[in-house]
Order: structure tokens, then sequence, then C-alpha cells
């Protein structure tokens, strides 16, 4: 899988995991392929599993935190953007999602899952019922 063609898009779109060695973004792109519907996305699926891999990846504190070096910490704090820094007194604040499964809210956590979710509305149109479902 080293030669897929989301692997190649991966690093072209997501640089800051260039530390994160292929073997490792293989395992997730693995793990992530369930989630991205092949038939929905057509031909942006290896983009979407991409994005979605990305996403998934800074998630986890992989990759470059929000103020440079690698995350190291992990977790989900890795994806939240710092909002401002003080001097005196060291303050420091972040941006913050409010995280909502039913309205994709966790997309926002980072700028590979909001480009995920632009995809995916541009792609995945919803079903809606229009006059009471007449």
């Amino acid at each position: 899988m080293s030669d897929s063609t989301a692997l190649g898009i991966f690093r072209i779109i997501a640089p800051e995991f260039q530390a994160v060695k292929d073997e490792v973004v293989e395992k997730y792109l693995a793990i992530t392929e369930p989630f991205v519907s092949k038939s929905k996305f057509g031909r942006v699926y290896e983009q979407a599993l991409a994005l979605l891999v990305a996403h998934r990846m800074k998630l986890a504190g992989l990759g470059e935190s929000v103020v440079g070096g690698l995350a190291g910490s992990g977790g989900a704090t890795a994806a939240f953007q710092l909002a401002s820094v003080g001097e005196g007194s060291a303050n420091m604040s972040f941006n913050t999602a409010n995280i909502n499964a039913a309205d994709n809210s966790w997309y926002a956590l980072t700028p590979y899952g909001m480009e995920y979710l632009n995809l995916r509305r541009l792609y995945i149109v919803p079903i809606t019922i229009a006059n009471g479902g007449r």
C-alpha cells in the first residue's frame, strides 16, 4: 500500500506529518477506510480518505503541535488552535469547538476535518423530505 494514491495525497495535503513513517500512515489508512464510502465519494475517494486520516492523526497527537515542534502530548488537545498568548504572568488561551456528533462539529477540530466535511457536502447529497413526504 506504500504506493497508494491516498498515501501520496496525504503526503501532499498534510506535510506536518512528514516525520511519521509510511507504515503508520498506512495503518491509519486501513482503519479509516470503512468510514469513507468509495461509491459515494467516487473520483475523490482517495482525497476524502487522506483528509479523514490526517484529521484522525491530528486528533491523536501526531504531527506538529499548534505552537511548533511535534505534538508529543497527543490527544484532541493538539487540534485546538492557539487564540492568544500573554507574556506577563504567562497567559495562554485556545479556541475550542463544541463537539456535537449530530452536527459534525467533531470535524471542526482540525482544518483537515473541515476540508473533509466540505468535500462530503459537495459529493454526498443528503436525503430530504419536502412537502411532508408527498
